[in-house]
């Protein structure tokens, strides 16, 4: 049953700790991504050598590390540092700086020196057609944040499907990527948007063996774990 639902994505698991990178499922897990606030929310103090650790611990799967830099020559400066980690890395980029200036000109010239890119925090196909004829050619990974788009009331399976479109009738060898997922029913969501590649944290991952459930048996479990805390606090009426 689980098969069914994810034979065509891959799952990559967002934030691992480093107890996480040491038990994960590797017939279900084929790759990883994080970002800075992930790494603050770990108190790594130094960023560089997490990612390091990071990308030996999971190699040869890839690993998505990101840029923090707000500037073009800091930005293809850092972009560099990380590519030159390890040879699974592949370095996220944001689409625009923080002032909403398009990264184009970053991107060109990482592409042209052939880092793998992962191009983060794209809400639209707008914002894709923007940088689309510089990584048209690249296997790109395209991080449409499909969870924060559901956050503002949009339905996001038509907003990323609108994007895999695009991408297929271009012959484009860049790759669509369902990231911020809420929840483990973001993957059926995912398939019916045609990406190839969606994230999830280990909470949200662990919930897939409910895909192996019916009805009955999970409500039924429902009820005794409300009747159980219910009784474990002893509560009186």
């Amino acid at each position: 049953m689980i098969k069914s639902k994810i034979k065509n994505i891959s799952i990559y698991l967002d934030g691992a700790s480093f107890n996480e990178l040491e038990s994960f499922d590797r017939k279900i897990v084929k790759g990883f991504t994080y970002n800075p606030s992930l790494f603050r929310s770990f108190d790594v103090k130094n960023y560089l050598l997490h990612c390091k650790k990071v990308s030996q611990m999971v190699y040869p799967l890839p690993v998505s590390l990101e840029v923090f830099a707000d500037d073009e020559k800091n930005m293809i400066r850092q972009a560099e540092i990380l590519s030159r980690i390890n040879k699974n890395v592949v370095v996220k980029i944001p689409i625009t700086f923080t002032n909403g200036i398009f990264t184009k000109n970053v991107i060109k010239i990482l592409v042209r020196k052939k880092i793998n890119l992962n191009i983060t925090a794209i809400f639209n196909l707008r914002q894709v057609k923007k940088i689309f004829p510089i990584v048209k050619n690249t296997e790109t990974i395209l991080s449409i944040f499909a969870g924060r788009i559901h956050d503002m009331g949009i339905d996001a399976v038509v907003e990323v499907k609108k994007i895999s479109t695009y991408i297929k009738k271009n012959n484009s060898r860049c790759k669509i990527l369902w990231a911020s997922t809420r929840q483990v029913y973001d993957i059926l969501c995912a398939n019916k948007s045609n990406c190839h590649i969606i994230t999830l944290n280990s909470s949200i991952l662990k919930k897939i063996n409910n895909f192996n459930k019916n009805w009955k048996t999970y409500s039924l479990q429902t009820v005794k774990q409300f009747y159980q805390d219910a009784k474990k606090s002893k509560f009186i009426i």
